[in-house]
């Protein structure tokens, strides 16, 4: 039996790898600070929680749950007129999916043909890399780079590329390397796609996480969006719940008809629980985002101060759960950096390699641990004399 070249597309799983030498080293005794994988360590509030019992009692709950409520659609509608100032968000313009790592394939395989061109970030969340070649199509990457502030830099786009891309994958605040999105660049990215009639797919899982400035925005809000795009909106991080994977595609009605009916093939559509929870954290106090937003700005400080202090450049960190550090002392090959840092330190981070090919010399780390752990993990790592 032969499986199928699809298969051959991906490599082995660097997240794996790195849980299975961390389990090596808790075996051995050794203190472990885990800094790879971007799992919120705070707590959903109690009135998310309520939401699910109450609603998981409902005998009538647990069918088949072949919509989104009107219920649950509605609340994504006054979520992004009162939280990002977006009015006429409609219906017809929102679906429901699980999480933006499974929800990514289906605007994809939507609008390419094997073989198209998606403009791919690089670095960049491997999803979306994995779901462009999932759809059978080609990435194309723009780099994102200290030089342009680690944003998209769209002028640097050959244009005969652009004029073959079908989409462009868009992220900011991004994953991995910190940068937040501004006026002026969401402004050339929606030009450069009606110039080269692209359709973008904005990815907004860090709106809520946004440092040393105005809160985090939606892609949507800025002139032309609506027209050329969609967005993700996730309430993974925002609201902690990251394992019941809660996600909304929205913006262009066409488009979003056109994932529906691709999904609608292989899912009777999200929990209704679920949609209870995710009304509940649409609908509900918003205090605690905002305090959550502080303590990862406290985290981002104690971790950015301390490798700085430690002889380190001071890393890209501006938004997002995650800091975007260069490897000290000129090093480049990241995946040796970081095991080796994990044996002599017991840090944990993620070998930037495995972002992209731009991500070659530098490492991601996560804010997943107080500020007190964080500036241990940087004595450990200073100690290990690397």
């Amino acid at each position: 039996m032969e499986f199928s070249k699809r298969l051959d597309l991906f490599g082995a799983e660097v997240f794996a790898a790195l849980n299975e030498k961390r389990r090596a080293l808790e075996a051995e005794g050794r203190r472990v600070f885990d800094l790879s994988v971007g799992t919120p360590d705070f707590k959903p509030s109690a009135h998310i929680m309520d939401a699910l019992v109450e609603s998981a009692k409902d005998t009538d709950n647990w069918k088949y749950s072949l919509h989104d409520k009107d219920e649950l659609l509605d609340a994504v509608c006054a979520y992004y007129k009162d939280r990002y100032g977006v009015e006429g968000v409609g219906r017809d313009m929102i679906m429901s999916c699980r999480g933006t790592q499974e929800g990514m394939l289906w605007p994809l395989m939507a609008l390419v043909d094997p073989g198209d061109l998606v403009l791919v970030p690089d670095p960049c969340y491997p999803v979306f890399q994995n779901a462009t070649l999932l759809a059978g199509a080609k990435c194309a990457y723009y780099p994102l780079t200290a030089e342009h502030d680690f944003l998209p830099y769209v002028a640097g786009i050959d244009p005969e590329v652009a004029d073959a891309a079908k989409a462009m994958i868009v992220s900011l605040p991004a994953n991995p390397v910190g940068s937040v999105g501004t006026p002026e660049v969401y402004a050339q990215i929606i030009e450069f796609a009606r110039e080269h009639d692209i359709v973008v797919i904005h990815d907004n899982a860090y709106s809520d996480i946004v440092f040393d400035g105005p809160a985090g925005g939606s892609f949507l809000a800025y002139p032309g969006a609506r027209e050329v795009g969609v967005e993700f909106l996730s309430l993974s991080k925002s609201f902690n719940v990251t394992g019941m994977r809660l996600s909304f595609l929205i913006g262009r009605p066409d488009i979003v008809a056109a994932a529906k009916k691709l999904r609608g093939q292989v899912d009777f559509g999200m929990f209704y629980p679920e949609q209870d929870v995710a009304i509940a954290a649409l609908t509900g106090p918003r205090e605690q985002v905002e305090e959550q937003r502080m303590m990862y700005q406290e985290r981002r400080d104690a971790l950015c101060d301390g490798l700085e202090g430690i002889g380190w450049e001071r890393p890209n960190a501006h938004g997002s759960m995650f800091v975007w550090a260069r490897l000290p002392h000129g090093r480049r090959d990241s995946m040796a950096f970081a095991l080796e840092l994990m044996e002599k330190s017991g840090v944990i981070v993620t070998p930037g390699a495995s972002f992209g090919p731009s991500g070659e010399g530098f490492v991601r780390m996560a804010l997943v641990l107080p500020p007190e752990r964080i500036r241990e993990a940087v004595a450990a790592i200073a100690a290990a004399g690397l």
